[in-house]
């Protein structure tokens, strides 16, 4: 059996940083199939990092992420983890959500799921110095392309047939 962890991440409290807490509220409106797990894992950065490290067969992060394009651009980036530079212990810290030191803590931890994705999205605002709750217009528009994106990445992932590896 498949497992597959879709893991929303973010902040509440600094605008668009949201997106992936915003999407999981709306995938778990959703029935999923007994191997997928729909978390939101907010700025809980030990508790992702454990998860990744829990035998799952692929993760689907989720999150607000600039990368240069217009607001609200969604997009799927597969991800890998032997690309994530050495953990810093500088980098790791409970009361904040860095992806990338994330993906770090869990390679430290042990064997983290090899198949791992970004379903991200463009922010308008991330507003960290004084805060805002709430998705900008643009972003919060991206949210069901966002989540037509993951079911549709979820049922390729379980149709695949497993690759067996011999160690």
């Amino acid at each position: 059996m498949k497992r597959i962890l879709i893991a929303g991440i973010g902040n509440i409290f600094f605008g668009d940083d949201a997106f992936g807490c915003e999407v999981v509220r709306e995938l778990i409106k959703r029935a999923w199939p007994s191997e997928v797990s729909v978390v939101d894992f907010g700025i809980k950065s030990y508790d992702l990092a454990f998860a990744l490290t829990d035998g799952c067969d692929a993760a689907i992060l989720i999150d607000a992420s600039p990368r240069g394009n217009e607001p609200g651009t969604t997009y799927l980036l597969e991800l890998d983890i032997n690309q994530v530079p050495q953990i810093n212990e500088e980098n790791v810290n409970a009361h904040s959500m860095n992806p990338v030191a994330v993906l770090q803590l869990a390679r430290a931890l042990g064997e983290p799921t090899r198949a791992l994705y970004l379903v991200g999205c463009e922010p308008e605002k991330i507003i960290m110095e004084e805060g805002a709750m709430g998705l900008s217009e643009t972003v919060r528009a991206a949210i069901p392309q966002a989540v037509e994106m993951i079911k549709s990445l979820v049922r390729d992932l379980l149709q695949k047939e497993p690759k067996l590896t011999t160690t």
